[in-house]
């Protein structure tokens, strides 16, 4: 992901990519799926992907996913950027 794309964006290029591995019967563990995905993410991200990683016992991609697309229609509602560096992050649990 590069630093000006949207987080929505990335998660459908991220799940279609999933489901293509799937499709040619590449079997990819939940646990997987979210080190994929949080080291996708670009390095603005560090804070949320910390947040996440030391404040959770155990992650699943769908968490780690309704995290993500929360926090882009957050940032969508209040008129911000897409950015993984933004207040609201710090509530993240």
């Amino acid at each position: 992901m590069n630093e000006s794309e949207l987080l929505r964006d990335h998660i459908i290029q991220f799940i279609t990519l999933l489901n293509n591995l799937k499709n040619v019967e590449v079997k990819i563990d939940d646990g997987g799926q979210v080190i994929l995905l949080l080291c996708s993410l670009p390095f603005s991200c560090k804070f949320f992907k910390e947040t996440l990683i030391y404040h959770r016992d155990k992650l699943s991609f769908e968490d780690v996913k309704d995290y993500l697309l929360s926090k882009d229609k957050l940032d969508n509602d209040f008129g911000l950027d897409s950015k993984c560096n933004s207040p609201f992050l710090s509530g993240v649990k």
